[in-house]
């Protein structure tokens, strides 16, 4: 006689009516806590990346100034001072002044990023002050060349070295392509050229270039 199995026995009893799936799940809140808490402390890493950067371009600046002023004469440079054939990376050459447009920064040797953070640098393989041929200075448009937009012909360019005072006048501004590097070639005659990017107040790698050109003064000028 075959075995019957009641429906009301303990094996059938053990087979679960029905399966659950339990899946937990992060509350809105929860993830809108966790983003705030990653964005402030990306600010807080972005405000001290800037206080870092003030900080030292203040001690360079101070730093670098205290050094020129040693060796700064109190007269405009003499057309016959010797200038230094070269400037290690980095190096001092002076400080470059507008002064009508409240223009004052450190010059150094190079175009680094940590040169131009600091200062504005000398485009190498250009010539000195005091050399003959066109001293190159480049810098960035969001910091000490931003007051570059306003500066016009006639202005006056001061370049302080430890030979003394060079004094340029602006003869020229214009918008090149960045692949332009006529604007650096040089002859005999003392000129000077302002390189930043433009436009000035564009978000993102600017597409061209600003420049300022300007020819050296006689000593013997008025107001030089």
């Amino acid at each position: 006689m075959a075995a019957r199995i009641s429906p009301h026995s303990g094996v059938l009893n053990r087979i679960p009516a029905e399966m659950k799936i339990l899946i937990r799940t992060t509350s809105p809140r929860k993830v809108l806590q966790w983003t705030q808490r990653v964005l402030f402390g990306a600010a807080i890493l972005m405000l001290g990346y800037v206080g870092f950067v003030l900080v030292d371009t203040w001690v360079f600046e101070r730093r670098e100034t205290a050094a020129l002023a040693r060796f700064v004469p109190t007269e405009p440079a003499a057309s016959n001072a010797v200038t230094p054939t070269t400037i290690g990376p980095n190096g001092l050459i002076g400080r470059m002044e507008v002064s009508r447009l409240d223009v004052s920064v450190v010059v150094v040797e190079g175009t680094s990023s940590k040169s131009l953070r600091r200062a504005v640098g000398h485009i190498a393989g250009t010539a000195l002050p005091g050399q003959p041929g066109n001293v190159g200075i480049a810098g960035h448009r969001d910091t000490f060349f931003r007051p570059l937009r306003n500066i016009q012909r006639d202005d006056v360019i001061t370049l302080t070295t430890s030979n003394g005072e060079y004094r340029y006048r602006v003869v020229s501004t214009k918008v090149v392509s960045p692949d332009n590097v006529a604007v650096l070639d040089s002859d005999q005659d003392e000129v000077l050229t302002l390189v930043t990017c433009y436009p000035f107040y564009f978000v993102g790698p600017a597409p061209d270039r600003f420049i300022v050109r300007a020819a050296r003064m006689s000593t013997s000028s008025p107001g030089s």
